[in-house]
C-alpha cells in the first residue's frame, strides 16, 4: 500500500518533469503562444527565402557543411603549424594543455595626456543646459507624441523635466521640488500621456543617429561593431523584482539592464532582464531591435554572453560573434573527423560533429532564425526554450551542433589573431565605461529601482539610457570643438587620428548633476 507521503513526492516529481518538458518543447499545447509546438511556431518555409539577413544556403545543408569543413581544415592546419613552432600568439600548448595569455595594453602614453588636455578645454555645464542644447540640435523631444491623439508635446520643458527625473532616478515628486517650474501633478500628467517605452526608443534612435553624424564620432569606428553587457541595479525589495536575488552580486534583489553599445559609444539598445537569468539569449534581441543593431557586423560579449546556440544563430544571421571566454583553455574543439587531426592538436579535441542531425533539421533551423528576424517570436524566448532542459528538442540539438562548429572555428581564429582579441577587449572596455557613466548619473534613491511593475522598470532603465545618450552626444560635439582648438594651439603634441581613437565621450566631471534644476528662460521661449 502506497503511503500519502510517497504519493505527494511522486506528484511533485511528475509535475517537475512535465514543467521541464514544456520548457524545452518536448511536449506542447496546441494554440498556445508560450508552450506551442516549436516546429509550428517558426515562419513558413516560403518566407525563409525572402529573408535577406539569412546567409546560410536555403537547401541543402550539405553545401553549408562542406564549406565549414574546408574552413575548419585550413584553420586546423594553421593552428597545428603554429603549435609545432611554438608560435601561437594566443598562448602555447604545453604537455597537451592550452595556456592562454592576456594581451598587454596597447595605448600610447600620449593618449592620456591628450585626454586630460581635451577635457580641460570642455566647458562646465548644467545637465539642464545640456538637455536643452541637445534637444535643439536633434529634436529628440518630438518622439514623445501624445499616446492617444498623437499630437506633439507642447510643454517641452515639462517633458525634459520628466525625462531628467527618470534619468537621474529622482522620481517625479522629488523632481518637482528640485526643478521649480512644474508641480508633481503636471509632471505626472506629462509622464502618463507622453512617456512610454516606444517613445523613449524612438528618441534614443534619434540620439544615436545624430551622434554618429558628428565629426568626432568618426574617429571611434564605422558604427559596425558593438559590445553588450549586463549591469545590475538594486531593486529595493519591492515590486516584481523583490525575489530576484543573484548570489553573484550579493543578497539583495535586483534587475539587469542588458545594453548594446556601438563602437561610437552609442547605447543603441537596452533590455530589462531578471538578475537571475543567463544574458546570452538577449544578445540577438538587442541586435534585431532597431536599424542600428541590424547594421552591426561584429558583436563582442563577455563569458556571460556565450553559448553554442548564440554562436549558431549569429552565424546564420551574418553576425560575427566574438566573446571573451574566461576559461577558454577548458573548451574543446569539435571537428568533423577526429581521426585525421594533426597530432599537435589531439589533446584539444572534444568530439565529433553530428552532421546527420544538422541535415535532418536544416529547414527548421532556417525557419527558427527567420522567425527571430521577423519578430514573430523574440530571440530570447526561443533560445531560452532551446536551452531549457537536458533532454532537448531535436531542433535544439541540431542548433547546438551548428554552434559547436562555429565555436571551434572561432577558437582557432582567436588563438591565431591577436588583433581580434584586442578589438574585443576595446569593445568590452567601452561597455564598462558606459556602466560607470550610468552609475554617476543615477544619483537619486541611492541608485535603487523602486518601480513596481515590469513596464515602469523598463521605462526607468530606458530613461537611464536616453540620458546617457544625451550626455554622449553633447560630449562628442564639444570634444570636437576642443580638438579643433587644440589642433591650432598645441604645436608639440597635436591631435593625430590614432590618438583621437583613444578619446572617450563618457566623462562627467565637467557636468553639474546635483542641486536645483533650472531651465534657461530664453531657451524655454525658443522651444
Amino acid at each position: 500500500m502506497q503511503e500519502a507521503g510517497d504519493q505527494k513526492l511522486w506528484e511533485v516529481a511528475e509535475l517537475s518533469h512535465l514543467r521541464n518538458a514544456f520548457r524545452s518543447g518536448d511536449i506542447w499545447l496546441a494554440q498556445s503562444r508560450r508552450h506551442g509546438d516549436l516546429k509550428e511556431a517558426p515562419v513558413p518555409i516560403a518566407a525563409v527565402q525572402a529573408m535577406p539577413k539569412l546567409t546560410a544556403p536555403f537547401n541543402p545543408a550539405v553545401d553549408w557543411l562542406e564549406d565549414r569543413k574546408a574552413c575548419m581544415s585550413t584553420g586546423l592546419d594553421r593552428l597545428a603549424k603554429a603549435a609545432k613552432a611554438g608560435a601561437i600568439p594566443g598562448g602555447p600548448i604545453i604537455d597537451g594543455i592550452l595556456k592562454t595569455e592576456r594581451l598587454a595594453a596597447n595605448v600610447p602614453d600620449e593618449a592620456d595626456e591628450l585626454v586630460l588636455d581635451l577635457y580641460r578645454r570642455m566647458p562646465d555645464a548644467r545637465i539642464t543646459d545640456i538637455m536643452l542644447e541637445v534637444e535643439a540640435d536633434t529634436g529628440f523631444a518630438d518622439a514623445f507624441a501624445h499616446l492617444r491623439t498623437d499630437a506633439p508635446c507642447k510643454d517641452k520643458i515639462g517633458l525634459l523635466n520628466v525625462l531628467l527625473g527618470d534619468g537621474v532616478n529622482l522620481g517625479l515628486s522629488k523632481m518637482a521640488e528640485a526643478a521649480n517650474t512644474h508641480d508633481y501633478f503636471q509632471l505626472s500628467r506629462l509622464s502618463r500621456w507622453h512617456v512610454e517605452s516606444e517613445p523613449i526608443n524612438r528618441a534614443l534612435a534619434t540620439m544615436i543617429e545624430g551622434q554618429a553624424k558628428l565629426p568626432m564620432a568618426q574617429f571611434w569606428g564605422a558604427g559596425d561593431t558593438a559590445s553588450s553587457d549586463g549591469q545590475l541595479f538594486p531593486a529595493g525589495r519591492q515590486g516584481e523584482a523583490m525575489n530576484l536575488v543573484n548570489a553573484k552580486y550579493g543578497n539583495d534583489p535586483g534587475l539587469k539592464a542588458y545594453t548594446h553599445v556601438s563602437d561610437r559609444f552609442g547605447p543603441f539598445a537596452t533590455q530589462t532582464i531578471p538578475a537571475t537569468v543567463n544574458e546570452a539569449p538577449y544578445i540577438l534581441g538587442g541586435l534585431l531591435m532597431n536599424e542600428t543593431g541590424k547594421k552591426i557586423r561584429e558583436q563582442y560579449a563577455d563569458t556571460g554572453g556565450f553559448t553554442d546556440h548564440v554562436f549558431a544563430v549569429t552565424a546564420l544571421l551574418d553576425y560575427r560573434f566574438i566573446p571573451c571566454i574566461r576559461d577558454l583553455q577548458s573548451k574543446r574543439l569539435n571537428v568533423f573527423d577526429p581521426n585525421i587531426m594533426p597530432k599537435e592538436l589531439k589533446s584539444l579535441i572534444g568530439g565529433k560533429v553530428r552532421e546527420g542531425t544538422i541535415i535532418a533539421n536544416w529547414l527548421d533551423i532556417l525557419r527558427s532564425a527567420a522567425t527571430m528576424v521577423a519578430e514573430i517570436m523574440s530571440p530570447s524566448q526561443l533560445l531560452r526554450k532551446f536551452a531549457a532542459y537536458p533532454q532537448q528538442h531535436d531542433l535544439a540539438i541540431a542548433l547546438h551542433e551548428i554552434g559547436r562548429i562555429k565555436r571551434t572555428l572561432f577558437i582557432i581564429e582567436w588563438l591565431l589573431d591577436t588583433d581580434m582579441q584586442r578589438r574585443a577587449q576595446i569593445g568590452l572596455n567601452k561597455g564598462e565605461a558606459h556602466h560607470a557613466l550610468k552609475n554617476a548619473l543615477r544619483i537619486g534613491r541611492q541608485g535603487e529601482i523602486l518601480d513596481r511593475t515590469a513596464e515602469r522598470q523598463h521605462c526607468r532603465m530606458a530613461g537611464f539610457n536616453l540620458l546617457v545618450a544625451i550626455v554622449i552626444y553633447w560630449n562628442t560635439k564639444h570634444l570636437g570643438h576642443a580638438v579643433a582648438v587644440a589642433a591650432r594651439r598645441r604645436a608639440r603634441l597635436g591631435c593625430p587620428p590614432d590618438l583621437l581613437a583613444h578619446i572617450s565621450p563618457l566623462g562627467w566631471a565637467h557636468i553639474l548633476l546635483t542641486g536645483e534644476y533650472r531651465w534657461a528662460k530664453i531657451r524655454e521661449n525658443a522651444l
